[in-house]
Parts: C-alpha cells; structure tokens; sequence
C-alpha cells in the first residue's frame, strides 16, 4: 500500500525537483535518525550516509554535510572556516531548518544557510542524506550534493 510523504519530506522532494534532481524519497519503516541506523537500513557502508549538522560559526549558523563515518573537530573544522565553530542548539536547528534534528536534510530550509560539504564523501560513488524527517532518505552523489545545496567542499575531521 503507498503511503504519503511526511510534509516536510514533500517539500523536500520539491526542492530537489526544482534544482534537477529526481526527487525520490525513500521512507524506511524504521527511523534512520542516526548514520549507523541509516546504513544498516539501506545496506551501504555508514561514510555513504551524509548527515546534516547545524553549527554556529561566529553566532551565525551554517550547514555542514559530513560523512556518517567522521565526527567534527569543531577546533580544527573552525580553523579552516576562519572563525569558532560550536554545536547548535536543538531548538537552533529546528528554528534555521524546520526540521527535526535526525532527519535534517542539506537542503529545504527556510533560510539558505552558508553549507560546507565534507571532501571524504567524494570517496563514495553514492550518498544518501535526509529528506526532512527521521523515517526518509534521498539519494545523490558527491557532485550532485555540491551543486543542489550550492556547497563548498572542505575537509572535515
């Protein structure tokens, strides 16, 4: 039986159109709201799931997509971005992307946020990030991720 799309998993799945992707959200029985979950559902190695973290940098957030298989050095990852990056809040997140932390998806949001794309993705010919909800997904590639999210790639460790 078909089921419906979560809204906010709708509007991304608009999004995506709008920027030339193919639009298709996958929703899992089960909530893939961590990296480890994410893999272990669609059977791909946890460095292909790309998660979308919310910082501060400088008090303004940003959007970094990393490799579910590395963590942020908030130091280091700051350095590189010339400014001191910390964590958002979870009421921060929810504010800049309308969407649940465990189901943020790199695009969408209500405001564009300035969005860093982890280099280690490239690695790995097939990605699959959020769509808006714990439960979806979408699959893209490195390139694909780059250009609908309007990212820069950095390195992310």
């Amino acid at each position: 039986m078909a089921r419906l799309l979560h809204p906010n998993a709708a509007h991304v799945a608009r999004i995506l159109i709008s920027r030339g992707h193919h639009g298709v959200v996958v929703t899992q029985d089960e909530s893939t709201h961590t990296a480890e979950a994410a893999a272990a559902a669609l059977g791909v190695n946890v460095g292909a799931i790309t998660k979308s973290l919310v910082f501060l940098l400088d008090d303004d957030p940003i959007l970094l997509l990393v490799s579910g298989a590395h963590r942020v050095d908030t130091e280091r990852t700051g350095k590189r971005l010339e400014g001191t990056l910390m964590r958002a809040t979870a009421d921060t997140v929810r504010e800049v992307t309308g969407q649940p932390i465990g189901g943020v998806a790199p695009l969408g949001h209500p405001t564009n946020l300035p969005t860093y794309v982890d280099a280690a993705l490239a690695q790995y010919p097939e990605l699959w990030a959020a769509a808006g909800h714990p439960a979806t997904m979408f699959r893209t590639t490195f390139a694909e991720l780059l250009r609908i999210t309007a990212g820069l790639a950095i390195d992310v460790d």
